[in-house]
């Protein structure tokens, strides 16, 4: 068995409750969104990569001595093969987390399901997407596939933020799980560019306090800029 492997590589975790780990990232190719602002268009806009076994991947994640493994997109969870290589990587006595947007759900291992809905901030434009751009909005938000993961694992939701007015949909959002912990909330700010980024966080953080949630500062920006293997 094969997975559309776009790369493997070591880097330090720059988002959400493990900031800062070192972690072997997978990153497989294909995606069922388009949103506007992917930082990796080349796993959902124009996915590219190789087809990789598992036997093969498997191999390459033991050899890197990173005790965190984060599986990413993309979106993963299409992928029919990824319950068996959660269960490998598993089985190399790994921590995994998944990175997905919520849409798609099968049964995985992993230790910690981070959950990036898409807001209507994420839908692309017509002139770009074509007919894209009502089977991104039509697919973006599946509620009852985020209330089956948040109940079946560890998680935390992570929400991308462009403009002040995001943050209603975000509380409207939250109101669906009246469950969730506002601590495993993360408002991350939408860009690729550290001046960008920090403008946005300028009113983010405060509102984070506010509401008890936690700003998500991509870091892998600051240390690296917006480049493939980071």
């Amino acid at each position: 068995m094969t997975v559309l492997i776009s790369e493997i590589f070591r880097s330090r975790q720059g988002e959400g409750r493990l900031t800062g780990t070192d972690s072997a990232f997978v990153r497989l190719s294909g995606c069922n969104l388009r949103c506007w602002f992917c930082d990796t268009p080349y796993t959902s806009w124009e996915p590219e990569g190789s087809q990789v076994s598992l036997d093969e991947i498997t191999r390459q994640v033991a050899e890197k001595p990173s005790t965190h493994v984060v599986i990413t997109g993309g979106e993963p969870m299409l992928s029919p093969q990824l319950g068996e290589l959660t269960q490998r990587i598993e089985a190399l006595g790994r921590h995994v987390t998944i990175e997905t947007a919520g849409t798609v759900f099968q049964e995985v291992h992993c230790d910690l399901m981070s959950i990036s809905p898409k807001l209507s901030n994420s839908t692309p434009s017509l002139a770009r997407a074509g007919t894209w751009r009502q089977r991104h909005d039509a697919t973006r938000h599946r509620a009852d596939v985020v209330q089956h993961l948040i109940e079946d694992h560890d998680y935390q939701l992570k929400f991308v933020v462009d403009t002040p007015i995001d943050l209603e949909e975000i509380d409207h959002y939250l109101g669906e799980f009246p469950a969730v912990d506002p601590t495993r909330v993360w408002l991350m700010p939408q860009g690729v560019e550290v001046d960008a980024l920090l403008q946005r966080e300028s009113w983010l953080e405060p509102h984070c306090q506010s509401r008890g949630f936690q700003l998500c500062s991509r870091r892998q920006i600051e240390w690296y800029g917006n480049q493939r293997g980071t």
